[in-house]
């Protein structure tokens, strides 16, 4: 689905989605005023285009980390000696199936990467740069800054300008 194909009620729908996407398909309907078998014909297809990418349950780390008594969340930079295609490939290739690795983008200017990741406390981060950095003969440098507190944490695409 390219994006002059979304009108006004899918926008509405992905706003809604992604605020709560355990809201009822009823629920949604009444929302943006369509009958519930059009919204879930419009869900399927924004689904369908990828446009929906899934559907989660997002956890707060602070209190898991009070009920589980452990948590450390890092902000990594990393730079590459060579930043040909193939090994910005190779590294998204090796840190992606990492569970510790929350998100990863690719940036620039600065860094080549920055990585969001989620670990048990510092050993837990020694032996994850171990595993993803140390032993990756392309990783030039490693830049960690690790959170003391989550102010804001807003899973959510802006859809109205």
């Amino acid at each position: 689905m390219e994006q002059n194909y979304a009108d006004a009620t899918d926008i509405s729908l992905l706003e809604l989605l992604q605020t709560d996407a355990s809201l009822s398909n009823q629920s949604l309907a009444e929302r943006v005023h369509i009958s519930p078998p059009t919204c879930l014909r419009r869900i399927k297809r924004l689904r369908e285009a990828g446009l929906i990418e899934r559907e989660i349950a997002v956890l707060s780390p602070d209190k898991l980390a009070a009920v589980l008594g452990y948590g450390l969340t890092a902000l990594v930079e990393i730079s590459l000696d060579r930043q040909g295609a193939e090994w910005l490939e190779a590294f998204e290739a090796r840190v992606m199936p990492d569970d510790a690795v929350q998100q990863c983008y690719q940036v620039s200017p600065g860094p080549d990467f920055m990585l969001v990741v989620h670990v048990a406390d510092m050993r837990a981060y020694l032996a994850l740069a171990q595993r993803l950095f140390t032993s990756d003969a392309n990783v030039r440098n490693v830049k960690a800054f690790f959170s003391i507190k989550r102010a804001k944490f807003q899973p959510k695409v802006l859809l109205a300008q």
